[in-house]
């Protein structure tokens, strides 16, 4: 693998005080899964760790299973997942950070907020508002998008651990008699949003924030009971193969913290990243903007990032202790 010793210095510090290059002795692979937050941020990483730290760094698509397992062998295969929602993912950190102890989370976060949305008009025009509205005759009618008698319900992506959680939650409020939990890419099913409000239909769909959803319609968050750990039990694939009959959840998700993960073995092949991997601390309306450029006005992610990490040199260099 490529060395990365070359003696550089890279910032001179208000105090006066120098830092050097980062050494890293190996190839750095962050991990990209499918969602369009978890992209630009795994780019910013990119820029930041080659530009700024001299690293060699690479990309791999991956679920979220695969990315966690190759940040425990800490190998190099995948040492960084840039989008870890908690508690979406908690059985992954429960598992290679708590228990392993291969795996780091960043000290800086951001907040996720996450549930189903619709467009407003469905509101407006026909009166939905609640969760327990989805769980009717009339539902049924206004969201059968492929016009099979039961309407539909995008949960999420396969991969992701909001889906098997979506899953559980159309069972628990009586939706599935109704309409049809269905899984599909994300990029697939959004060009099927974009159609149906077009036309006016009736579309639902699992959503969070920050996503750029929320700037390119006018959509509106489905209605939930407040979070209720009584009433809020999730058991993944991961931990339980009858998870989805030991699962129960009928009360809204709480509010996510969202950081990044890395492999501990950074600490000792690259520990100028594996610092500024823990200090990473982004915010949800950066992450929107950055997103809508890279996919509704379709910029390249590598050049979105690039451009971020320009503007916000203050912000990236209090990242990098400087």
């Amino acid at each position: 693998m490529k060395s990365l010793r070359q003696p550089l210095l890279i910032a001179l510090s208000a105090s006066g005080l120098l830092f050097s290059q980062a050494h890293a002795t190996d190839k750095i692979t962050v991990g990209e899964p499918s969602w369009p937050g978890a992209k630009i941020i795994a780019n910013v990483i990119q820029v930041v760790a080659s530009e700024k730290l001299g690293a060699e760094v690479g990309l791999a698509p991956g679920a979220n299973a695969a990315i966690y397992a190759g940040m425990d062998k800490g190998r190099g295969d995948i040492d960084v997942h840039p989008d870890v929602w908690l508690p979406n993912q908690q059985s992954f950190t429960d598992k290679y950070v708590e228990e392993n102890g291969t795996v780091n989370l960043s000290e800086g976060s951001y907040e996720g907020v996450s549930g189903f949305c619709m467009p407003t008009y469905m509101k407006t025009e026909h009166g939905i508002s609640s969760i327990y509205d989805l769980a009717t005759p009339e539902a049924q009618k206004l969201f059968d998008l492929n016009n099979d008698g039961k309407g539909e319900i995008w949960v999420g992506a396969p991969g992701w651990g909001s889906t098997k959680i979506n899953q559980v939650k159309v069972r628990d409020y009586g939706i599935e008699d109704f309409l049809e939990p269905t899984t599909e890419d994300e990029a697939v099913f959004y060009a099927k949003i974009s159609a149906a409000i077009k036309k006016r239909q009736g579309v639902v769909f699992y959503c969070y924030n920050p996503h750029y959803v929320h700037k390119l319609y006018d959509v509106t968050m489905v209605e939930e009971p407040e979070n209720n750990p009584d009433t809020y039990r999730m058991v993944q694939p991961d931990q339980d193969s009858e998870w989805f009959a030991k699962s129960h959840i009928s009360s809204g998700d709480a509010k996510k913290t969202v950081r990044v993960a890395y492999s501990k073995s950074l600490e000792q092949r690259a520990p100028e990243v594996a610092n500024f991997l823990k200090n990473i601390d982004l915010d949800n309306q950066a992450i929107s903007a950055m997103t809508h450029a890279v996919v509704i006005e379709k910029q390249a992610p590598a050049d979105v990032a690039k451009a971020w990490v320009d503007a916000n040199t203050a912000t990236v260099d209090k990242w990098l202790g400087l």
